[in-house]
């Protein structure tokens, strides 16, 4: 796993031996970052459910102001702040362990875009919509990306984000959310 684009571009990022983290593939990470380029330049990033901090460091990689990574896993929380640190990214970066309703809470800035790429099979899509929405957190112009499994039909709305933007690649789909 490696950083496509940006100040980062080429660095190949520490992932973990087995397989309890499902990095996003270079293929599908490209896609997004093609989908959501408008909103990356000095935007503020929110990796939710981050394993790696793959996406989040993308966003970095290519002029994010800021990203707030979040994950509830220690092994990932360690994992997250090396590859920070060797991206020298800290002055960008703020890693909150923990569940992830608990991370949303401690953000207080307006979100450019959220990434949320939880365990699929564990429902979290709908609470963490309720969430932001709760905490009016996501930016006038922001976005939620949400990546999921191609059997996994996410609805058209969800806490009042409306979705705008739907693409699939193989098994992984990427769904975009707006306010409405």
């Amino acid at each position: 796993m490696r950083i496509i684009a940006g100040d980062f571009k080429g660095r190949r990022l520490e992932s973990p031996e087995n397989y309890d983290i499902r990095p996003t593939t270079d293929k599908v990470k490209e896609a997004l970052f093609s989908i959501i380029s408008a909103h990356v330049y000095d935007g503020v990033f929110v990796d939710l459910f981050s394993g790696t901090g793959n996406l989040g460091l993308e966003a970095l990689s290519r002029g994010a102001a800021k990203c707030y990574f979040g994950d509830n896993s220690r092994q990932s929380i360690g994992i997250i702040k090396r590859n920070i640190e060797y991206c020298k990214a800290k002055d960008r970066a703020v890693v909150y362990a923990g569940d992830y309703l608990n991370t949303l809470d401690k953000i207080n800035d307006k979100v450019d875009v959220f990434i949320l790429d939880p365990p699929y099979e564990a429902g979290y899509y709908e609470k963490c919509f309720e969430k932001i929405r709760e905490l009016d957190l996501l930016a006038e112009d922001g976005i939620i990306v949400a990546e999921h499994r191609f059997n996994l039909d996410l609805p058209e709305e969800m806490s009042g984000f409306e979705k705008i933007k739907e693409r699939k690649y193989s098994h992984i789909v990427l769904s975009i959310y707006a306010d409405k």
